[in-house]
C-alpha cells in the first residue's frame, strides 16, 4: 500500500519548513542591507541639515553632499541639561536610540511633555555650520513633535545669535496630506525665515496662529487651514525645545558668545 503523501504532519512538515527558509532568507537579506540602509539615513540627514543651513538647494549628488557635509558642518553632542559641549564622539552617538534607553533619557511627566515625545534625551547633536571662509555662519538643531497622526521630525538652523532662523526644514512626518501633511510644503516652512525665536526679555515668542492673523512680523506664523492639530503640535515642538527641558540651556550659552568662544 503506497504512503498517503497528504497527511497532517507532512503538510505541516512542509509549510514548516518553507516559513524556515523564508524567514533565513528574509533576516540574512536585512542584515545584509543594513550597512546600506544606514548609510542612506545618514546621507538624508546631511542633505537635510545642508539644506536648512542653505548650504545646499536644489539637486545633489551623494558625493556632492558628503562633500559639502564635511567642509561645512561640525556635529558636536551637548548635554541638554547644562547646554554644554561634550567629549562625546558624534560618530559612536546614536540620538534616537538614546531616547530609548534608560541610561540616556528620563521619562518626561505629562505636564512637561508638552510636545508629547515621551522621554527627554540626555544628550543631543548640533551642527555647526562654516562658510567658504571657514566663518561660523549658523547653528542647526533637531527637533521634534507630535501631531495629529505622528511624530513630526525636524531640523532648524540659527545665526549665531541664537535668536534668528534661517531656515525650518520638516524632513519626517504623517500627517495627513493636503492639510497636515503642508508642514513640508516650502511655501509654509519659507514663513519661518528671519523670524525671531525670542523677545527682548528672552521668552520664547515664536506664535503659530489662526490662518490670515499674523500680525507680528518678527514672531508670528500663520497656521494650516484645516489642520489646527498639526499647528498645534508644531508650536508644542518650539515649546519644548526652546525651553528648558530642550535647547533652552544650550541657547541661553550662545546668546551670550559661546559659539564664538568655541
Amino acid at each position: 500500500m503506497s504512503s498517503n503523501n497528504d497527511t497532517i504532519s507532512k503538510t505541516l512538515i512542509v509549510v514548516i519548513s518553507l516559513c524556515l527558509v523564508c524567514a533565513f532568507i528574509v533576516s540574512t537579506a536585512a542584515v545584509q542591507l543594513r550597512p546600506v540602509q544606514e548609510a542612506n539615513q545618514l546621507l538624508d540627514a546631511q542633505t537635510n541639515i545642508l539644506r536648512s543651513a542653505k548650504i545646499l538647494e536644489g539637486a545633489a549628488t551623494p558625493a556632492k553632499v558628503r562633500e559639502l557635509f564635511a567642509k561645512h558642518v561640525e556635529e558636536r553632542i551637548i548635554d541638554l541639561a547644562t547646554g554644554e559641549f561634550t567629549d562625546k564622539d558624534p560618530a559612536q552617538f546614536d540620538y534616537r536610540s538614546s531616547w530609548r534607553d534608560n541610561e540616556l533619557s528620563t521619562q518626561l511627566n505629562k505636564k512637561d511633555d508638552v510636545a508629547s515625545i515621551r522621554r527627554k534625551p540626555h544628550y543631543a547633536p548640533v551642527y555647526l555650520v562654516t562658510n567658504a571662509e571657514d566663518e561660523l555662519i549658523s547653528v542647526v538643531l533637531p527637533i521634534h513633535g507630535y501631531g495629529l497622526w505622528s511624530t513630526m521630525h525636524a531640523f532648524i538652523a540659527l545665526e549665531t545669535d541664537g535668536n534668528t532662523i534661517i531656515a525650518m526644514n520638516y524632513y519626517e512626518q504623517g500627517e495627513t496630506p493636503g492639510l497636515g501633511g503642508e508642514i513640508e510644503n516650502p511655501r509654509w516652512i519659507g514663513q519661518f525665515e528671519e523670524k525671531k525665536l525670542f523677545d527682548e526679555q528672552g521668552n520664547l515668542a515664536l506664535n503659530i496662529v489662526r490662518p490670515g492673523n499674523a500680525s507680528d512680523p518678527n514672531h508670528h506664523i500663520d497656521g494650516l487651514s484645516g489642520a489646527t492639530l498639526t499647528a498645534n503640535g508644531v508650536q508644542n515642538t518650539f515649546t519644548f525645545w526652546m525651553g528648558e527641558q530642550g535647547f533652552g540651556p544650550f541657547l541661553s550659552k550662545v546668546h551670550q558668545g559661546a559659539l564664538n568662544n568655541g
